[in-house]
């Protein structure tokens, strides 16, 4: 194993160079560690790259599923074994799908880091999917896609996704349709598995009372032994088609009392240099307070909505930069208009000083709150890896923050808000 940084903790600061050790086990899983002995509990977290972007069309799902079930069932281990191992330890662990990646979490005291590591692997290298057990996990699958397609808010949502990403992958549903979801076979589960997990490009953060070295040395221990030397690499992902005019698209669900709004564009990736600008521009658009701009004109000047506010979803691929907003059907046309003016608004004027600064202060002030916890550093970490931010980046973080202007929240206004090339979705009555 290669060992990039050393170690040397500092648990009252932010996680950096310094704290942080970053390692390749044998057998190429990345790891990074950090220790904190306040507390006397440990919280992994990781990811691998078999998400939704490896399904076939007439199965889609497959991943989503796939990642479900890797805990139904082991060579060693049943299902209720799993859970009792867990529970008779005060232990925890999940994972479930996405598009990029499979993702997982745990947690448990120090002491039993070897017992989640190994129940991690069993279930990685391990697992049964048996018969039973999978078509019980299907019918909760399709009774999550049933309610899925009588809510508003997730019908708005997956309908904006299919203008703004049209011809993208992203433009899926990462668990399917009931059709494609009922064509999955238990052998689709296994050769899915058998074909798709392996240690390649999987990441691994494990942060709490542990010492990095001892963490990284169980780690390879239990995990480096892994291999699949027939593991595909990620597809690459196509380029996006920018929306060419305001596109409209209304998704009927008969007998509901609310409709859901989603209107926006597509957004930047997390790595893209203008990021954080689009990010803190979101904040006042949307977010800052109750709702920032779009909360205080549809919301509580108007009384148009029960709830109106903007996000900014940014990962591996292009994003989506979304203002949404639940109201009375009968206010579906006023709320469309305010929302577009106040974008037409945003992208033409950009932000006043004062919510740049406010943003600012709001985003640099949380960091420490957010980095509090072991699941928060897990989650910082896996973001360093993720996006190749830097070991350095929380330190730094301050800096790039403060060092977004007015000028350049406008600029990428301006590059990703054009008020006449809009997604504009509705699910409702």
């Amino acid at each position: 194993m290669k060992n990039k940084v050393s170690e040397n903790s500092s648990l009252h600061s932010l996680p950096g160079p310094e704290d942080i050790t970053h390692v390749t086990l044998s057998n190429g899983i990345t790891l990074l560690a950090r220790s904190n002995f306040n507390s006397p509990s440990i919280v992994i977290g990781g990811h691998l790259p078999c998400g939704a972007l490896f399904d076939p069309p007439e199965k889609l799902g497959l991943a989503d599923f796939t990642a479900l079930a890797l805990m139904r069932g082991t060579q060693k281990r049943s299902f209720q074994k799993i859970y009792d191992d867990l529970e008779s330890n005060a232990a925890s662990l999940s994972i479930g799908g996405g598009t990029h990646t499979a993702g997982f979490t745990g947690r448990a005291l120090a002491e039993d880091l070897p017992l989640l590591l190994d129940l991690l692997a069993d279930i990685l290298f391990h697992p049964v999917f048996p018969a039973d057990e999978v078509e019980r996990l299907r019918a909760q699958l399709l009774t999550g896609l049933a309610i899925r397609a009588q809510d508003t808010a997730d019908m708005a949502s997956l309908t904006f996704d299919q203008i703004v990403f049209e011809g993208h992958p992203y433009a899926l549903p990462e668990d399917g349709w009931p059709e494609t979801v009922q064509a999955i076979t238990r052998d689709d589960l296994a050769a899915f598995h058998a074909r798709q997990y392996g240690p390649s490009g999987m990441v691994l953060a494990i942060v709490g009372a542990v010492e990095s070295k001892k963490a990284i040395e169980q780690a390879e221990k239990i995990l480096g032994r892994w291999k699949n030397p027939q593991q595909p690499r990620p597809p690459e992902l196509p380029p996006l088609q920018p929306l060419r005019k305001t596109t409209r698209r209304k998704t009927v669900i008969p007998g509901k009392a609310q409709s859901d709004i989603a209107i926006g564009s597509s957004g930047p990736l997390r790595k893209a240099p203008e990021y954080m600008s689009a990010s803190l521009g979101n904040s006042a658009l949307g977010q800052f307070g109750l709702g920032g701009r779009i909360g205080e004109t549809v919301r509580e000047k108007s009384g148009l909505a029960y709830f109106a506010y903007s996000s900014l979803n940014a990962g591996v691929g292009p994003g989506a930069w979304v203002v949404n907003a639940g109201v009375n059907p009968k206010n579906v046309e006023k709320t469309i208009d305010l929302v577009i003016k106040e974008i037409r608004h945003f992208a033409e004027k950009g932000i006043e000083a004062n919510e740049l600064a406010d943003s600012q202060s709001n985003y640099i002030g949380r960091l420490p709150l957010s980095l509090e916890s072991n699941a928060g550093v897990v989650n910082a970490l896996l973001n360093i890896e993720r996006y190749d931010l830097g070991l350095d980046y929380y330190q730094r973080y301050p800096g790039l923050v403060q060092a977004v202007t007015r000028e350049a929240v406008l600029e990428t206004a301006r590059q990703y808000l054009d008020p006449e090339k809009l997604a504009i979705a509705v699910a409702g009555p």
